[in-house]
């Protein structure tokens, strides 16, 4: 690791700020500490390992989709491990099971055939099954694990009553970016359906997509919704939030190479919607860019564009104060959580760096990429 200034840090490049991290880790310690919850990292949507001093201090654990986010979080996290996965292999359930705390199947086949396996592996191994509640307020469908023909989790059309007395707990996951009264719904769907199964259980997960560091987010509301919850049944509830870890603490920072015309003005940086930003073009979501505006809507509109040969490595159409020039820095917001860990070298482009802001103001460059990055990925 490097320090060095921020106007000398390399580009394109992730920054995360440790204080508007430590900021989030404060609201979701309050959470724990007077809900009794217990709070895990969902590494599917922040995973930048770094941090992770930073980041057990406040939370119990990490869940992981997976072998490989489940090995991260065994070396890297060192507390909880929760392994869920739409369908597990043969070949990796033992190494799974090993390294795991709570292992969860998406079906009854799925934990018919292999919980008594993971069982003799690792006696000690909390055993669950996802369900779904059939009830979602997801803002769009593409999020939806709730929606029609969703592969996520077991109805209650296809629960299996066999396999309860083996369940210490039942997941569900429901919400996107949401707020508590969305939970509040998805509960009392969750209730209905699987009530009779909750007082048989030892631990409930309310799964992720909780918003609880956005701005407006009803914490108290939360708060009570778990503590009611808890009392009522007796069990232990944990919450695994992705985006509210990393919500708004850090940028990705690019710079102009290009401005060419056709038709407009186009803007042509050194980083990549389809690689570095994936999101903004496979799902209905746009980057907010520091002093930026929407198209008209300041003096000078650009359309940005991604430094690959694909014809819609486009970021979108922005408007700025005064003229793009080669060499301006473009900053993209809020870019630490779900844009890193789905980041590829599509193109042959290189990775942005990534740098962490600490505390004390110093600024260090965790991790760059090269060639051999691109290189030992394929074959």
């Amino acid at each position: 690791m490097k320090k060095i200034s921020l106007s000398n840090l390399p580009s394109p490049c992730w920054l995360l700020e440790e204080t508007l991290l430590q900021n989030n880790l404060e609201i979701l310690q309050k959470v724990k500490d007077e809900s009794g919850a217990k709070v895990l990292l969902a590494l599917k949507g922040y995973a930048l390992w770094k941090s992770f001093d930073t980041v057990k201090k406040t939370l119990d654990g990490c869940c992981a989709s997976g072998l490989y986010e489940a090995k991260l979080a065994d070396e890297t996290f060192g507390k909880e491990v929760h392994t869920y996965a739409p369908a597990f292999k043969e070949e990796e359930i033992a190494e799974i099971a090993e390294i795991s705390h709570h292992l969860v199947f998406n079906s009854p086949s799925q934990f018919k055939r292999f919980s008594k396996k993971a069982k003799e592996i690792n006696p000690s191994l909390s055993l669950g099954l996802r369900v779904n509640p059939e009830y979602s307020a997801s803002p769009k469908e593409i999020y939806n694990p709730c929606g029609l023909h969703s592969r996520l989790g077991t109805t209650l059309e296809n629960f299996d009553e066999s396999i309860v007395n083996d369940l210490d707990g039942l997941h569900f996951h429901a919400l996107c970016e949401q707020d508590s009264n969305a939970l509040e719904a998805v509960l009392k769907s969750f209730e209905e359906r699987f009530g009779e199964y909750i007082p048989q259980m030892k631990w409930i997960n309310f799964g992720g997509g909780h918003h609880i560091t956005r701005k407006g987010y009803n914490v108290e509301k939360l708060i009570t919704l778990i503590k009611d919850f808890k009392t009522k049944y007796g069990v232990e509830v944990y919450l695994e939030p992705g985006e509210a870890v990393g919500w708004e603490t850090g940028t990705l920072i690019a710079t102009v190479l290009d401005i060419v015309h056709n038709g407009m003005e186009i803007a042509i940086l050194d980083t990549s919607a389809e690689a570095h930003m994936p999101d903004t073009i496979i799902m209905p979501y746009r980057a907010e860019i520091r002093g930026a505006g929407e198209a008209g809507e300041k003096t000078h509109t650009y359309r940005l564009s991604g430094n690959t040969c694909l014809a819609g490595d486009i970021m979108g159409d922005y408007s700025f104060d005064n003229p793009l020039k080669i060499g301006d820095k473009i900053i993209f917001e809020d870019q630490m959580h779900y844009t890193m860990v789905k980041a590829t070298t599509f193109n042959g482009i290189k990775l942005p760096s990534i740098a962490i802001k600490r505390i004390d103001g110093s600024i260090e460059v965790v991790k760059e990429f090269g060639y051999e990055n691109f290189k030992e990925r394929l074959s």
